[in-house]
């Protein structure tokens, strides 16, 4: 019986024609409820209107033409801001084909809005657009009256809103949250100064990450500027001229996409200065794809592409059992990556890097690569931008094209050019990207201590309430 948790609710309490699984029932969920029910807890309904985007037709092939951010899953689970600082990670749809699709609903600046499918229960809060679309990843929250929706947003990252709505999922053929159970959700109401009080601490978070993301994009720019891309413009042009030797039997290629003229004046851009091939200057690992039926609620955290950017990690979402663990304990422990490893990605979104600042305690998935400078010439946090940017970005993009899921293959991964600059303005970079990040954790904590006070203070109001 170790392990095993029970519940005990009277059959009044429940609603038949709702959920009665077991999972519903769980003690955390079932103590979170009490504790919000001892206070001054109303429905989120309350508070505001709620839409979700209904069928429109596909609008990948407008992307490119798009105005409006089209808020996916992916924008809202590491940004509870919803900010011009993400411009460049935005899908984008015309203003004139949403006006043609009544399916699709918009948001405006200071509405909320709450992941609903893939990842859901992560909610974000419109802070500079005037308007943004919804896919039908995401639902929406508008015209919110009664409550300082920058305290509604913290509340619902903390773990009294963030429980309910894990626990409102429906699951189907994958998890999902409906708009009616968004709906029930119940939500502390403390005093006006409170909610004040965490709304300035939000707007500190937002400003010293501001400064964190604006310390990078000086480090980007800085090695843009030093290996001779700042200004560069490739060609648009969509046709080359290739004899059979210069292309399948050099490359091993045969689709036209690769051979763009685009990806050849990078690479020539890239060699008119010094260089290197990734193989001679890191150590390359990989990790293990241990399969579904391994993974648990409980266990070792299992990072997935999805779970990390360039910019930081997020918790993964799946764990591995402690069973297969236990299995496998000096596999396992081999595949724990060090501080200053680099992850970097080959499937899916492929040439995503990363370097950790510390000893990680989770494994990576089988799409995530380990790399590990060996070459005194480069500096990890340098070559972790310059596997990021736009000279390493158009060679993954040229490798990876003409497949359905992108496949990073390790020989093409090996032969990445990597440009080289002198070590003093590595050096300078590497600064730029650790004051950035130490601003990054710092903005962090400051929402974690936002959620703090939120969850204190519910608790300190329930016992108040019960005495």
């Amino acid at each position: 019986m170790e392990g095993l948790e029970a519940s005990e609710v009277r059959l009044s309490e429940l609603n038949l024609g709702d959920r009665c699984d077991a999972e519903y029932f769980s003690k955390q969920d079932l103590e979170i409820e009490i504790i919000l029910k001892r206070t001054s807890a109303r429905e989120l309904r309350s508070f505001g209107n709620f839409v979700a985007s209904a069928f429109y037709p596909a609008a990948t092939q407008l992307y490119e033409f798009g105005d409006i951010p089209f808020v996916r899953c992916v924008d809202c689970i590491n940004f509870p801001l919803i900010t011009t600082k993400q411009e460049y990670f935005f899908e984008k749809i015309p203003k004139t084909f949403i006006n043609a699709n009544k399916g699709i609903n918009i948001l405006k600046k200071g509405d909320i809005v709450i992941t609903k499918v893939g990842t859901p229960c992560y909610t974000s809060l419109i802070f500079d657009y005037d308007t943004v679309a919804l896919s039908r990843t995401v639902l929406g929250m508008k015209d919110i009256e009664g409550i300082n929706p920058f305290y509604l947003l913290v509340f619902l990252r903390s773990k009294y809103g963030f429980s309910q709505l894990l626990r409102e999922r429906e699951l189907t053929i994958q998890y999902q949250l409906t708009l009616e159970r968004v709906k029930k959700i119940l939500v502390y109401i403390p005093s006006l100064e409170f909610q004040n009080s965490i709304q300035v601490i939000v707007e500190k978070y937002i400003k010293v990450l501001n400064n964190s993301k604006s310390l990078y994009r000086e480090a980007e720019a800085l090695l843009l500027e030093t290996i001779g891309l700042k200004d560069f413009q490739p060609s648009r042009e969509n046709k080359n001229i290739k004899t059979f030797k210069e292309s399948f039997l050099a490359t091993g290629r045969l689709d036209a996409e690769y051979y763009q003229p685009k990806y050849e004046e990078i690479i020539a851009k890239i060699k008119q200065k010094e260089y290197d091939l990734l193989c001679n200057l890191v150590y390359i690992k990989k990790s293990i794809e241990p399969g579904s039926d391994t993974y648990s609620d409980k266990g070792l955290p299992f990072l997935r592409v999805a779970d990390y950017n360039k910019l930081g990690i997020s918790a993964p979402e799946k764990k591995l059992s402690d069973n297969f663990c236990n299995d496998n304990r000096v596999l396992i422990d081999g595949l724990r990556p060090k501080k200053d490893t680099i992850l970097f990605s080959k499937d899916g979104s492929v040439g995503t890097a990363y370097m950790l600042s510390e000893d990680a305690d989770f494994i990576t998935s089988g799409a995530i690569l380990h790399l590990t400078v060996k070459n005194r010439k480069v500096l990890p946090e340098y070559l972790t931008l310059a596997l990021n940017s736009e000279a390493i970005r158009q060679q993954a993009e040229r490798d990876a094209g003409g497949s359905i899921i992108l496949h990073w293959r390790m020989e093409e991964i090996e032969h990445v050019i990597v440009p080289l600059i002198d070590i003093s303005v590595q050096r300078q970079i590497a600064e730029l990207i650790n004051k950035s990040f130490a601003l990054r954790k710092e903005s962090e904590q400051l929402l974690e201590e936002a959620k703090n006070m939120v969850e204190k203070e519910i608790e300190q109001n329930a016992i108040d309430a019960s005495q």
